[in-house]
């Protein structure tokens, strides 16, 4: 089947743009997402209904099947979700979510210190995003719900807290993948002032998104800067009461039944990303073994070490006959997630059937001011991660396009260029309903997914803004250190800004 080409058409951002406007006014994610794949796929074949039907079968299929042979790796991020599920369902089943809960209100004096706690934790779990939201969402959970935290607040913690910290971290899933790419970038364009490790020790230094987008989080979560919607969810959360310890038998929970199991689905998932990731190495380092690590089989491990561990730790604490229930409510706790997920991969096909990325990629045209490069690939970042809802695809596309501008602009800006890409994509990737982060960070704090998407862009789009100044400065001056002051200038100067709105309206 020939697939029509819509790679220089304004036509590509038609499905993935659609699925997005309608999520937002109908906040009915997979009706928005279904007919966002369905456009998409009209689009693709011409309008025949029968290619099209043929052709949304080939990308169900695409999911698992690929090249010939079986591609296990998003069936088994689906497999760590129902046993993520299964392992938060025990933990409630057993009153340890409640005992945890009890035990933290000794310690953990009001809802600062939930948020607080929630927002630290990420210093722990930073080895990867979907393990971040979906384990510390796990943990952090019963402690937010007792001291009436919205859930669209932890939603924004993890979420806010994980993309961030990952894309930072060499040690981590993505600063792995990013160093192997940006050592190929050096090598093509003869490069040598930098090594990768020190080229991403730069960029990072110069991600201003990621940098303030976790700075925004801590203050957040200390002073209750609540704007937008996430201010009226803060409020119903006062009046509300989440009752963890609704279906548990009676038998009071213990604390340790929920520490042991956390700390042996974390240490079981980081030895086993060690371990799959030395299988490809001659000489053991371990920034090598992250970046050639197996994250999916990885997660799918810890999550049935995880799972083992709860079943040990609650004995006595369950009824027997309880146990079939506690899984299949925790199964079906992720089925909506798992359906949301789906979706978004399949709309994520279309986007890249479409050539969505690189239509936009076109739009930055050669004529241009070598200062105003890096702003220019962060908003171009933002608007092609949003769009497609993956900034592991944007870095895909960008990071060889950043680096062949700046090459050909300015090469002292390469740096600068590169930087901006991987702070666009992660904000873009935020910002998205269609984002897997996105989805897994509601999932982890089960949040409604749009109340979670529309209370989270005001901080994001503070951030955006001040992060835009910073890359404009960093254009011109070529300061890192002077585009890091001016976005934390702008950041505050809009936090103070909304702070004295939200003043005036309580004093109406």
């Amino acid at each position: 089947m020939q697939l029509v080409d819509y790679s220089h058409s304004y036509l590509s951002v038609v499905p993935a743009f659609l699925a997005l406007a309608l999520a937002v006014v109908t906040r009915r994610v997979l009706l928005s997402l279904g007919i966002g794949i369905i456009v998409g796929a009209l689009l693709l074949t011409g309008g025949h209904l029968a290619d099209t039907a043929v052709h949304l079968k080939d990308m169900v299929v695409a999911l698992v099947w690929e090249n010939g042979a079986w591609s296990l790796g998003k069936l088994k991020i689906l497999i760590f979700l129902l046993l993520l599920g299964i392992f938060t369902s025990l933990l409630t089943y057993s009153g340890s979510n409640q005992a945890f809960a009890d035990w933290a209100k000794q310690h953990i004096k009001g809802r600062r210190g939930a948020k607080m706690l929630t927002a630290c934790l990420v210093f722990v779990t930073f080895i990867d995003d979907y393990f971040h939201s979906l384990a510390v969402g796990a943990i952090a959970r019963p402690v937010t719900d007792k001291f009436k935290v919205s859930r669209a607040k932890l939603a924004y913690i993890l979420d806010s807290t994980a993309a961030p910290m990952c894309v930072l971290m060499p040690v981590s899933s993505w600063g792995a993948s990013i160093i192997a790419t940006l050592a190929d970038l050096l090598a093509t364009y003869k490069i040598t002032e930098y090594t990768p490790m020190g080229a991403f020790v730069s960029m990072s230094l110069m991600n201003y998104y990621a940098l303030f987008a976790l700075i925004m989080v801590f203050v957040v979560a200390y002073f209750s800067f609540d704007i937008g919607s996430m201010a009226h969810l803060e409020r119903a959360a006062l009046n509300e009461d989440h009752d963890e310890n609704a279906v548990s038998d009676g038998k009071p929970g213990r604390v340790y039944a929920l520490i042991i199991p956390v700390l042996v689905l974390i240490l079981s998932t980081i030895s086993a990303m060690l371990y799959t990731g030395a299988q490809a190495l001659d000489s053991f380092t371990v920034l090598g073994a992250f970046e050639n690590t197996d994250v999916n089989t990885s997660l799918v491990f810890g999550g049935t070490c995880g799972v083992i561990a709860v079943l040990l730790c609650t004995i006595g604490t369950i009824n027997p006959a309880d146990y079939p229930k506690a899984v299949w409510t925790g199964m079906t706790s992720m089925f909506g997630a798992i359906t949301i997920l789906i979706l978004a991969w399949l709309i994520s096909t279309v986007v890249s059937e479409m050539h969505t990325g690189e239509y936009l990629s076109t739009l930055v045209g050669n004529n241009i001011h070598s200062g105003f490069l890096p702003v220019i690939l962060f908003l171009l970042a933002c608007v092609m991660a949003f769009a497609t809802g993956t900034s592991w695809g944007t870095f895909g596309i960008m990071l060889p396009i950043a680096a062949a501008m700046a090459v050909k602009i300015d090469p002292s800006l390469i740096i600068p260029c590169m930087s901006a890409v991987m702070a666009g994509a992660v904000c873009g990737d935020h910002c998205s309903p269609i984002s897997d982060t996105t989805i897994l960070s509601s999932t982890g704090a089960h949040c409604n997914h749009i109340d979670h998407v529309t209370s989270q862009l005001p901080y994001a789009m503070i951030v955006a803004a001040s992060a835009a100044c910073g890359y404009l400065v960093l254009g011109f001056s070529h300061s890192a250190l002077l585009g890091f002051v001016v976005t934390g200038i702008a950041m505050t100067v809009m936090i103070l800004l909304f702070r004295s709105k939200q003043s005036a309206a309580a004093n109406t």
